[in-house]
């Protein structure tokens, strides 16, 4: 395949799964832009091994369809429910299936986690979550890639929200602010918090559930740094 075909598909695959540049991009640990360029201005000129390895896994096709390698003959015969494996992070981590598992890599999806400006990997120590598609769009507002992981710290949320926790946070949710868990941009790093609007004025409270800290009322919806809203809970239970 010449480069031109092959950032062609890439950009077909991207639009089917309706995602964007940017998730894709965060998926495979690059800056932001960086499939933006490769797809637009051919910037890498050729996909590196392993980009093209998670990103043929990640869509559920071929590496050959991306400049790789052709499989050989029957491969995909092959490729059935006792070898299939699912892709669980962008640093390719892969674990068998069950016996009985019938889905495909096609069927789903990695939310790549937050990371603090001030910090150079996600705390949680892992890259994404693997979701099943059609469940990620019920969950967020549609767009794939607006959808982000984060691991809770701390208990200022508690008991709704405890340490350790998993969630989901979709970023196209910002605005108009509405009673709900909204995640903020603080100090460099995320805040989480219960936000109660005033049924009058429209103004926003920012609330923990942990009587503990502190309330924060009446805001300027203005000077808030929005980054998106929670909605998505994962808990393990003791």
């Amino acid at each position: 395949m010449t480069g031109d075909e092959i950032r062609r598909r890439l950009d077909e695959l991207i639009r089917a799964r309706g995602t964007d540049y940017l998730a894709v991009s965060r998926l495979l640990g690059r800056n932001p832009a960086y499939i933006q360029q490769f797809i637009k201005r051919g910037v890498p000129r050729h996909l590196g091994e392993r980009d093209r390895r998670l990103l043929a896994a990640h869509f559920g096709v071929d590496e050959a369809e991306l400049g790789g390698p052709s499989q050989p003959q029957g491969a995909d015969q092959a490729r059935d429910s006792q070898s299939r494996r699912v892709l669980l992070s962008a640093a390719a981590e892969v674990r068998p299936t069950g016996a009985g598992e019938t889905a495909t890599l096609k069927d789903y999806v990695l939310i790549p986690y937050l990371t603090a400006h001030r910090s150079t990997a996600p705390a949680s120590g892992r890259d994404a979550l693997a979701f099943e598609t059609g469940f990620a769009r019920q969950v967020g507002s549609g767009r794939l890639g607006a959808l982000s992981a984060l691991l809770v710290e701390g208990d200022s949320m508690s008991p709704s929200l405890l340490p350790g926790d998993q969630i989901l946070v979709d970023l196209d949710d910002c605005a108009p602010l509405r009673d709900g868990l909204y995640t903020f941009e603080m100090d460099g790093g995320f805040s989480i918090r219960r936000v109660s609007v005033h049924p009058v004025t429209g103004r926003p409270s920012l609330l923990p559930d942990n009587p503990a800290y502190a309330s924060f009322t009446d805001c300027d919806p203005e000077a808030l740094k929005v980054l998106g809203r929670v909605v998505w809970i994962g808990r393990k239970l003791p």
